[in-house]
């Protein structure tokens, strides 16, 4: 048996490899808990803003509700992906991912895996409060909304992970970052965005699904581009 037959045997399955990576970020985050307590907050305080300053009603207040949401989310989304690849810049811990057997692909699968969970945890946090300050009745909407947020955050997520690795290696990463990725975000946020306020509005599901569509389709266009592409960015 060749070096390269033994390396293969001993390297775990590809989604292993994916959640190796996922379960890092995950821990150290649960440990350190800067990146999501500072996301968090910074997103509650979007939303409180928000309702303080365009307050008008319910029939507004719904309007506005949808839009502070995922503004919100993007803006954290920023902030934890500045903080996420500083961390992995320090002390050179990106060079020694690099270095281990794990395919590039599988790397980008796992930092979107663990990006994922972080905007998951915000959005728990911040759709309850928006719709606690806006009078929305969250149970009539629970479900779908769940549907909108589960079809949105990967898009965010693979979007942001991708142009993360792209912008790493830079010193004005975190406003290049946010130059780069949030007009690229508006596709995926317009959808979330427009769904979210129909269904606070009443609107059923199938109302809202071609902005459903449109969130699978950046879903994809971005998860398959970022692991083919994920491996020359972060190596260039």
């Amino acid at each position: 048996m060749t070096a390269a037959d033994r390396a293969a045997v001993r390297r775990p399955p590809w989604w292993a490899q994916a959640w190796l990576v996922a379960r890092k970020d995950l821990l150290i985050e649960l440990r350190t808990g800067e990146a999501l307590a500072t996301s968090i907050f910074f997103a509650v305080l979007v939303v409180i803003l928000a309702s303080l300053s365009f307050h008008g009603g319910p029939a507004a207040g719904r309007v506005v509700a949808a839009g502070a949401i995922w503004l919100s989310v993007a803006f954290a989304s920023v902030l934890a992906l500045g903080r996420i690849w500083q961390r992995e810049r320090e002390d050179g811990a990106l060079d020694g991912l690099l270095v281990t057997p794990l395919a590039r692909s599988a790397l980008f699968a796992g930092k979107v895996l663990g990006l994922v969970g972080f905007l998951l945890s915000v959005e728990l946090v911040v759709i309850p409060i928006a719709a606690l300050l806006f009078a929305i009745d969250l149970l009539e909407v629970i479900a779908p909304l769940a549907l909108v947020a589960l079809l949105a955050t990967p898009g965010i997520a693979a979007s942001g992970t991708l142009f993360g690795a792209m912008t790493v290696r830079t010193s004005a990463r975190d406003l290049v970052l946010a130059v780069v990725l949030l007009p690229l975000l508006a596709p995926a946020l317009l959808a979330a965005v427009v769904a979210t306020r129909e269904l606070f509005g009443g609107a059923p599901l199938v109302d809202v699904a071609d902005y459903l569509r449109i969130l699978v389709a950046f879903d994809v266009i971005f998860l398959a581009g970022g692991a083919s592409l994920f491996g020359t960015l972060v190596e260039g």
